[in-house]
């Protein structure tokens, strides 16, 4: 069954400025300015002003039942664009290795060069994707941080190194080796009000 329409309301935080041009949403915050394209979805998306601050409106008309589920998908999209922009995204990666120690070598913080993978001659080498920086944890002995703005670059680089280091030919049960994600986190908490 199709309803007439189904809505979603964004408010928008006032450090942070949304600017929406055509179905194209720009955030600009403290950290820095993200852009996200939602032409493949048909949705109307407007920036409404009010007395407690802008609000994004998000419209799906005649929607089928896939369509409207589509709506909470563009909403959380954008509340992660203005996470991004306010607080950023953290990602921590752990070394786990049984015998032979992996070998983790950041250049500029771009790229990460990857050595001794189960004893392995081969060097596996991840670039990160923009926007994202890596380095090693201070506090933590083989931990990776990656860190950025955008939720979609940060954890693809992520997958990107996890899925470097796949154990083959070998029963994965007993040879737990790679590099995990093990926390997901925020560069600055905010305040609390």
């Amino acid at each position: 069954m199709k309803n007439i329409s189904e809505t979603e309301d964004i408010k928008i935080p006032s450090n942070v400025k949304v600017n929406i041009k055509g179905r194209v949403i720009e955030v600009e915050g403290p950290r820095g300015k993200l852009q996200r394209d939602l032409h493949h979805v048909n949705v109307d998306l407007k920036l409404l002003k009010t007395k407690k601050g802008d609000v994004v409106h998000i419209v799906v008309w005649h929607g089928n039942r896939k369509q409207v589920a589509c709506l909470r998908t563009i909403k959380s999209s954008i509340l992660n664009l203005i996470k991004g922009v306010t607080q950023g995204f953290l990602y921590k990666m752990r070394l786990v290795y049984a015998h032979f120690p992996i070998n983790c070598i950041i250049s500029d913080g771009k790229s990460v060069e990857i050595r001794n993978f189960l004893g392995e001659k081969i060097v596996r080498k991840v670039n990160m994707l923009e926007g994202v920086t890596i380095s090693e944890s201070t506090g933590q002995k083989d931990e990776l941080t990656l860190q950025g703005n955008d939720i979609n670059n940060v954890s693809q680089s992520a997958a990107s190194i996890k899925n470097s280091c796949l154990v083959r030919n070998k029963d994965i049960r007993k040879f737990l080796d790679g590099i995990y994600v093990s926390e997901k986190t925020v560069v600055e908490e905010l305040p609390e009000a």
